[in-house]
């Protein structure tokens, strides 16, 4: 989208926010139509050429350039440009590696990692040296230039790239994109306020377009009306905006141009006190920033329509639309803050809340201090105190404020803003009972007025607006006469389709005579059909029944086993009352332990909707839990788990479980001594889609040295080999920094083969 800085308007008006959308909207927008057609020429080409290459570059950089950000956009871009990458180093097609080499650095800058996108940019511009292509590397000066912003030391280097690029545009003989540039060009100039450079480029361009005979001028005609309505040129400004907005409704633009090109024309009729078109022409362009979601459009274009209730001096109204642009659509850049807090100073001085007015109004004062010379967003500043100080009766102290607002309107040479100075020289020379200096501001005021809106200029405006009128219903006109040879030929249609219609009925019911006995055999043979569906529906009941008891029964049995192995447990738990034997104590702790593992998996089980697998990172995730609360670490034993969701079955979730009880409890009960601090680790991943590998490890004291895994002096080494023969896997134990236990084992074939299967 393009963008235009601010012009004033005659009233008090003049000082609010009328600006366009923010920078740097790409105008590269392709619609859907494009997309499609450029996926079926790319089907249709079968044979790996530099022309599939182009294609491939060219999907890439549609999806990467359309509005609307997705990540899936990117991908897919991404996945274009690696295909023409490849193929392009297959064939040894030098256009195509240098586009793709700037293709992904254009990745790169949507992704917002710029650094890497200069890197990749200036590669390519490299390369295109190289390799002799002046066009293609002007197309990398242009993404270079992109890496800068929009005002200060930015945009002179943005506009260095673009000056380097056009000779190089004009060197390739690639005008089109040549006179992109310059129009580009003239867009920036008019950022920079260089008004004659900008008018002089966008000259070029248009000459270019027409030599090409390109149609689309809209954007071009919008950034000629933001030149003349800066210069104060209001009769050609409206006439461009015009024009502008009859090429984009010709088209069928309905990009977010079309919402900037209403923008300007919106302004032209603010600048010329036309409220009611400048209410609906900003309104169409609002209506289309919602659409594509742009919320600094919505901001800026918010800000204008309040300004045009604080004009109709509807100051309520416009104080609920600038709160609730403060609070929704909140600014970012620092012009169009301080037009929001110069807008919240006003509207509050003109309803007499002075309190609130004041808050807004120091922090103005502040941002007076940090003037220079000539500064943006100097009117709105002195603007802001001028009013606040006439309306609170301190109008003595406005002289020096007007002092410097009338250096800067002779610096910027804008009539308009002299007419509306003199206008408020006129109120604080009232104020202070000099009515001779009053009128002398007022005759100046009225002078510089009747100069910019002039009788033969007020027809002249007309007359644009009618012809643009005009215009609008001729289209409407041929709208119609299309659809009346539209309803003429459906007419046309339709009685032969009749007569069509009649032949038809005739031949149908002598073929009705024949298929009538055709229909009732097929009748009879239905009947027998009918009969026997019935009874393989009844069939299929009885088997549902059985499928559901059967379910039925499953999950009791897991629930039964769980209560039956919790009943063990507490009576293990009261036997262990009656016994002052430690090691038989022992012994019954951890039988209690490996019964509460397997207790866990049931549980799970019969909760489940799943009565075939267990996920055993669930499992992992409550079995710590429970270990930590029995064993009462106070928090010196730290756990982290890095496990995979893996569905296992029973046959192999109890035995793992019990691994897992094994190794754990052991961890905590002899890698640690004397309330040492320490972690266990455990991990749960798939080394690929039949292998699965858990791992137990801690940074404990480990095993002895002279430790042999062989020698199964202990039940519980003896239950982890075991189990993990059991599992069909293979059990490791490593003695480094700690005491790591490994086990790698595949799961069983039933699930392997339920995941193969489509969910």
């Amino acid at each position: 989208m393009y963008t235009e800085k601010y012009s004033g308007t005659l009233k008090l008006s003049f000082w609010f926010a009328i600006v366009l959308f923010f920078m740097g909207l790409k105008i590269h927008a392709q619609s859907k139509e494009e997309v499609k057609l450029l996926r079926s020429q790319f089907a249709k080409s079968t044979e790996s050429d530099s022309k599939r290459v182009e294609l491939l570059l060219a999907m890439g950089r549609t999806i990467l350039f359309k509005e609307g950000e997705l990540k899936a956009d990117l991908d897919s871009a991404i996945s274009f440009n690696n295909q023409a990458w490849a193929i392009s180093k297959i064939l040894n097609y030098k256009p195509g590696i240098g586009k793709s080499i700037l293709l992904e650095g254009q990745i790169y800058r949507e992704r917002g990692d710029r650094k890497k996108s200069w890197e990749t940019v200036s590669k390519a511009v490299a390369y295109f040296e190289k390799n002799n292509m002046p066009g293609l590397k002007a197309e990398g000066y242009t993404e270079l230039g992109q890496h800068f912003g929009s005002d200060g030391k930015d945009l002179d280097n943005k506009i260095r790239y673009f000056e380097l690029a056009i000779p190089l545009f004009k060197k390739g003989n690639v005008f089109k994109k040549q006179a992109d540039a310059l129009k580009d060009l003239g867009d920036f100039y008019q950022l920079k306020g260089d008004f004659e450079k900008s008018q002089r480029v966008l000259d070029q361009a248009f000459a270019i377009y027409k030599v090409i005979h390109f149609k689309d001028l809209q954007g071009i005609y919008s950034l000629y009306s933001s030149n003349y309505r800066t210069k104060g040129n209001f009769q050609l400004a409206l006439k461009y905006a015009l024009m502008a907005a009859k090429t984009a409704e010709d088209i069928g633009d309905g990009s977010l141009q079309l919402g900037t090109i209403y923008n300007r024309l919106a302004l032209a009729y603010y600048d010329l006190k036309n409220n009611d078109m400048a209410t609906s022409y900003f309104q169409k362009s609002l209506d289309i920033a919602l659409k594509y979601k742009d919320i600094p459009s919505i901001n800026v274009l918010s800000v204008n329509l309040a300004s045009l209730y604080y004009r109709k001096k509807k100051f309520t109204e416009t104080l609920r639309i600038i709160k609730m642009i403060a609070h929704d659509y909140p600014p970012k850049d620092p012009g169009n803050k301080l037009r929001l807090t110069y807008m919240f100073v006003v509207s509050y001085t003109m309803l007499k809340q002075y309190d609130k007015a004041k808050i807004y109004y120091d922090q103005i004062l502040i941002d007076y201090k940090n003037l220079k010379e000539n500064d943006p967003g100097t009117d709105f500043i002195l603007a802001a105190i001028i009013t606040y100080l006439q309306q609170t009766g301190q109008s003595e102290k406005t002289y020096p404020y007007l002092e410097v607002l009338k250096k800067y309107c002779i610096a910027t040479n804008n009539l308009i803003r002299l007419s509306e100075l003199e206008g408020m020289y006129v109120k604080s020379d009232s104020a202070q009972g000099k009515y001779l200096d009053a009128m002398v501001h007022f005759k100046h005021y009225k002078i510089l007025s009747d100069s910019i809106f002039n009788i033969d200029r007020t027809k002249q405006f007309a007359a644009l607006q009618i012809q643009f009128d005009t215009e609008k219903k001729d289209r409407n006109i041929k709208l119609l006469e299309q659809q009346a040879q539209l309803q003429k030929t459906r007419i046309e249609k339709d009685t032969v389709t009749r007569y069509v219609f009649i032949g038809s009925l005739v031949v149908l019911i002598l073929f009705l005579g024949l298929v009538y006995n055709r229909y009732r055999l097929k009748q009879r043979t239905n009947k027998k059909l009918e009969i026997k569906q019935e009874q393989i529906n009844e069939q299929n009941e009885l088997l549902r029944k059985l499928l559901t008891e059967k379910e039925w029964l499953l999950k009791e049995i897991h629930h039964r086993v769980k209560n039956n192995l919790q009943i063990v447990i507490s009576l293990l738990n009261t036997q262990s009352a009656y016994l002052d034997n430690e090691d038989a104590l022992l012994a019954i702790q951890n039988s209690q332990h490996r019964m509460h593992a397997m207790s866990l998996i049931h549980q799970k089980l019969y909760q489940s909707e799943n009565l075939a697998s267990i996920d055993i990172s669930w499992y992992i995730q409550e079995l710590v839990g429970y270990l930590r609360d029995c064993f009462d670490t106070d928090k010196r034993i730290s756990y982290k788990l890095d496990t995979e969701p893996i569905e296992l079955d029973v046959a192999q979730a109890v035995p793992l479980g019990l691994i897992l009880n094994e190794a754990i409890s052991n961890a905590i009960k002899y890698a640690f001594p004397e309330k040492a601090k320490g972690q266990v680790m455990i991990t749960l991943k798939k080394i690929n889609d039949k292998t699965c590998q858990l791992i137990i490890a801690d940074n404990g004291i480990g095993l002895p040295d002279d430790f042999e895994a062989e020698n199964r002096d202990s039940l519980g080494m003896n239950l982890m080999i075991g189990l993990s023969s059991q599992l069909d896997g293979t059990f490791d134990i490593q003695n480094n920094n700690g005491l790591t236990v490994t086990i790698t084992f595949t799961k069983s074939q039933q699930l392997m083969d339920a995941d193969d299967h489509p969910k």
